[in-house]
């Protein structure tokens, strides 16, 4: 079976390597994804482990499209009694980039009414549509006038691990930030460090690696759960396979600090929904009078506001000034990340030992490595 994992742009080769610890084959990362080859437990074991993917998708119907009207008779030629019966719900979601097709909404319409129509026709009743919680989600994408159209068989967001209720101001989408820490080559074996911890994403992403805690392990649901496939005894044992792996402790301290009590409010909330209060620690610190913890030297990682949707540049500046400071003076042996959306304020800091350039939505950021 082919299957394509979409991500955020700069952490396809970081799925790409998630992909083949879980023996993916065909692995092809490209843009926004990773294209790959597998059976169905594949497709359970990528759902419940991918910590970087936001979709994993199952392209049914690949062609050339000028017109809606192109896009229904292309979408009617599929023989649809092998995916949904009348009696299933579904839905379409759209995306279209540069085609002669510009109104996604219209062209998820015509998929609807080419699937609908084609049921009518068969045996007289049609599926109905749930836009919510569809038994059956399908996922169009145009680009240059090429169609694919996929099962979608995550069904949510799976970034969305269901430990953070309440968003915070420019939050760091978990995905992505478990992609950050992966980043790293961090393993778990030595301290991490949040400096300015926020909401505590990035802390909490970091102990459910280091826990070998699947992502997708108390999600309730997954859109492959709706389909005439689905096997809910391999689905089962995957699972359970994976509750057993869970360590009981971490293998190293993983802290979280921040000046501001609200953020102390929301981490250690977070943390308690996400089953780890109890490993993570949280305190209230400014940069300013940060140490690392004795020990072993280890990881510091942060993702300070930069002007783009909170603060201001110039008041930003002697952040980042006093981070870059901090970390000389009192950091020997540590490693230190940032990622942010503002050169300018990363000059800041000092030179840099590497970059990687990411996205964090539509918004260009790297992410740096000081030494």
């Amino acid at each position: 079976m082919k299957f394509f994992a979409t991500c955020a742009r700069g952490l396809e080769k970081v799925l790409a390597d998630e992909l083949r610890q879980l023996h993916a084959e065909q692995i092809e990362p490209g843009r926004g994804g990773v294209r790959f080859h597998g059976d169905l437990a594949l497709l359970y074991r990528a759902n419940l482990w991918l910590r970087t993917a936001v979709r994993i998708l199952t392209p049914i119907l690949e062609t050339p499209v000028q017109s809606t009207d192109d896009l229904y008779a292309a979408v009617q030629s599929i023989d649809w009694s092998g995916y949904l019966t009348p009696e299933h719900t579904l839905a379409v979601d759209c995306n279209v980039r540069d085609s002669a097709i510009t109104h996604s909404k219209f062209a998820a319409l015509r998929v609807k009414d080419a699937i609908c129509d084609q049921f009518v026709a068969r045996v007289g009743k049609r599926p109905s549509v749930d836009t919510e919680t569809p038994m059956v989600g399908f996922n169009l994408h145009i680009y240059q006038n090429e169609a694919v159209l996929s099962l979608d068989s995550s069904g949510e967001s799976l970034h969305k691990r269901g430990y953070r209720e309440i968003l915070t101001k420019a939050p760091l989408n978990e995905a992505l930030a478990a992609g950050l820490v992966l980043l790293t080559g961090w393993h778990g074996d030595v301290p991490l460090v949040d400096p300015m911890c926020g909401s505590g994403t990035l802390c909490i992403e970091a102990a459910w690696m280091a826990l070998r805690r699947p992502p997708g392990l108390t999600r309730r649901r997954f859109g492959f759960m709706g389909w005439m496939n689905y096997d809910v005894g391999t689905w089962t044992t995957l699972r359970d396979e994976a509750r057993r792996q869970v360590a009981k402790d971490l293998p190293a301290p993983i802290l979280g600090f921040d000046l501001r009590r609200d953020a102390m409010h929301f981490s250690e909330t977070n943390a308690r929904a996400a089953g780890i209060a109890h490993q993570l620690k949280f305190a209230l610190r400014d940069v300013s009078d940060f140490t690392p913890p004795e020990g072993p030297p280890g990881v510091l990682i942060c993702n300070p506001p930069y002007g783009e949707r909170l603060g201001d540049e110039r008041e930003l500046t002697t952040l980042y000034r006093r981070l870059g400071a901090v970390f000389r003076e009192r950091c020997t042996g540590w490693s230190l990340w940032v990622f942010t959306g503002n050169a300018f304020l990363a000059r800041q800091i000092g030179k840099p030992a590497q970059v990687i350039d990411l996205f964090n939505g539509k918004i260009p950021c790297r992410f740096l490595r000081y030494e």
